[in-house]
């Protein structure tokens, strides 16, 4: 099974898909589809919209945005942080498409690239973000009570369907909550240093980490499987702390 990253709109035209989410068609970062799919859950693609350019004055070190990625060359904001920079922007919204920054065309790069662009922007400077919104979605009401499926039976299945960029999907078992815990950590301390967020690099991680002795065993596999990232010291040790809490249960 392979998800095209294109749609037919109604008068044949190719609509080019930002992302997708998982039993919701609106706009909500906590259900964005990633790897693993519920066997019983329902997609929705998210394709884009109006285009827009905004000036922003870059006053802090940090603009407040994590940004992830759809993992074929489009990254976007999945989350803006109250009383941030961007926060005060109100053009700039959770699920914009970032295009270009000071007219450097972005698209095919990773989130981690972006977010370390935006990192890399001059304080007390003014900068420019091309973007484009996905379009809104319409509202979907309940069931009737004819249909056999509520929301309460959406995305229950115990195996999930692990979408990969080469080679099939394949149906494999829902991991431990204790290791899910573990990826979620990961996750965040992802968020927290490198702006990003990216279940599947924090799978990854987990499973590099998960059979290494100690941190220095950990970091020297790090290097070698994701050694692109140059992910920092104090990152490291905050994920290995993560892997080994899960091992010990």
């Amino acid at each position: 099974m392979y998800l095209r990253t294109e749609l037919m709109g109604a008068r044949g035209e190719r609509k080019k898909i930002l992302y997708c989410t998982l039993n919701t068609p609106k706009i909500d970062m906590q259900r964005l589809l990633g790897g693993q799919l519920g066997l019983e859950d329902f997609i929705f693609a998210h394709v884009k919209g109006l285009k827009k350019e905004v000036n922003v004055y870059k006053s802090e070190d940090s603009l407040g945005l994590t940004i992830t990625d759809n993992g074929v060359g489009c990254a976007f904001i999945k989350r803006i942080k109250s009383g941030s920079i961007i926060d005060s922007v109100k053009t700039i919204c959770v699920g914009d498409h970032i295009e270009s920054i000071n007219g450097e065309n972005i698209v095919g790069r990773r989130h981690y690239e972006v977010a370390k662009k935006l990192k890399e922007l001059k304080k007390e400077e003014l900068f420019t973000l091309k973007l484009i919104e996905p379009k809104k979605a319409f509202e979907i009401g309940p069931r009737s009570k004819a249909g056999k499926t509520s929301a309460e039976n959406i995305g229950t299945a115990k195996g999930t369907l692990r979408l990969r960029s080469k080679g099939p999907a394949t149906v494999e078992e829902m991991p431990s909550e204790t290791k899910a815990k573990a990826i979620e950590k990961i996750d965040d301390l992802l968020e927290l240093y490198m702006g990003i967020r990216d279940i599947d690099l924090a799978t990854t991680m987990f499973e590099t980490g998960k059979d290494k002795g100690n941190p220095d065993e950990f970091a020297v596999a790090l290097d070698e499987t994701l050694g692109d990232f140059a992910f920092p010291d104090e990152f490291v040790f905050d994920v290995w702390g993560a892997v080994g809490d899960a091992r010990q249960g």
